[in-house]
């Protein structure tokens, strides 16, 4: 009797070779911005296609890529999977409801402390770029996350699905509720941004591309599954490796032309704040949930992982005139990796001493 031999794609291959170094290639992406960044600020740009017609056809390169990489989140969905999670729901209605509580916590207390900068807008600037990070949906590579550290994977899928699909109703809330802490234009530019929210950036740039990707799945035969996926999935990693890049050089960009070095440390600073707070938020909502370590890991994660991508692009397509806004957005989605690499290897350790005992 012959043991079947299995065989690994190449492109199966690459996605876990990638995904092992996702970290590593997210720094990159931030070096090749600060090094090079006339690539990417001519990706920024909005370019015409010429159709042979009259017509032209605008296109723009970050809104393209991040409904490629929200498509392939929606296509990796395990629809069947999800149906445990709606028969248990606790961790996933607990993420919901802190995932749009803890910016309500953490940014008045942010704002709070910025008040007493010596910045003569009391730090809007940084305060605005934080609202329109944490007001987004949980990030799609919080489920990698959740994979390398044996997470709950079913219920951080579903964390990531249902906060995207609800991000219509509850992106636009945040942003209003936490608006009144701004001052001066700011508050302008905040209310620029929110009314290209509900004026459908969240309905056709984050939800139609998921849902796109999850009926995509529900049609294919599984024959052909696995074998779209063995094509989307990388495509769509590089893809958001280049939108990192493609944001980081807007940012960078306009700092080397002006250097400003006290707003790249408050920019940081802010960002660790925040991410340190809503990370440890979301740890202590898990110990008091009793959550199990899997579901705990998971919903640690959602709270502290917020979908910056989305933030940046929205900040690109609504206020061009801020691009300095960008800084803390990216400190914040490079942090976040940290601060997740954390979480999914004190797992393991966690374990262990429960096994021990």
């Amino acid at each position: 009797m012959h043991t079947p031999i299995t065989t690994t794609r190449p492109t199966d291959r690459a996605t876990a070779w990638l995904r092992r170094r996702l970290g590593r290639a997210v720094v990159l992406s931030y070096v090749g911005a600060l090094l090079l960044p006339g690539p990417g600020l001519w990706l920024r740009q909005a370019h015409t296609l010429p159709l042979g017609t009259p017509f032209r056809l605008p296109l723009s390169s970050t809104p393209f890529l991040l409904s490629l990489v929200l498509f392939s989140v929606g296509l990796q969905v395990p629809v069947r999977a999800l149906g445990r999670v709606l028969r248990r729901p606790s961790a996933l209605l607990a993420g919901l409801v802190l995932h749009l509580a803890i910016p309500l916590l953490v940014i008045p207390f942010v704002a709070f402390l910025l008040h007493w900068s010596p910045d003569a807008d009391g730090g809007s600037g940084l305060v605005t770029a934080m609202i329109l990070i944490v007001a987004m949906p949980v990030a799609a590579g919080a489920t990698v996350w959740t994979g390398k550290g044996d997470g709950d994977q079913p219920t951080m899928v579903g964390l990531v699905l249902a906060s995207t699909l609800l991000s219509p109703l509850t992106v636009p809330l945040v942003i209003r509720l936490l608006t009144p802490l701004l001052s001066g234009g700011y508050a302008r530019s905040l209310a620029v941004s929110d009314h290209s929210v509900r004026g459908g950036f969240t309905l056709v740039g984050v939800v139609l591309p998921c849902a796109a990707g999850i009926l995509f799945r529900l049609a294919l035969p599984p024959s052909w599954l696995s074998r779209v996926l063995g094509v989307v999935v990388p495509v769509a990693l590089a893809g958001s490796l280049v939108l990192t890049y493609v944001n980081a050089s807007g940012a960078l960009g306009s700092f080397l032309t002006r250097p400003r070095p006290l707003l790249f440390g408050a920019a940081l600073a802010v960002a660790a704040l925040v991410c340190l707070l809503s990370f440890v938020l979301g740890r202590c909502a898990a110990r008091l949930l009793r959550l199990e370590p899997p579901a705990a890991s998971s919903l640690t994660l959602a709270c502290g992982m917020n979908n910056s991508s989305a933030g940046a692009v929205l900040i690109t397509a609504t206020l061009p005139d801020k691009p300095h806004l960008l800084l803390p957005v990216l400190a914040y989605g490079l942090l976040q990796k940290t601060a997740a690499n954390r979480v999914v290897r004190a797992r393991p350790r966690h374990q262990a001493g429960t096994a021990s005992s």
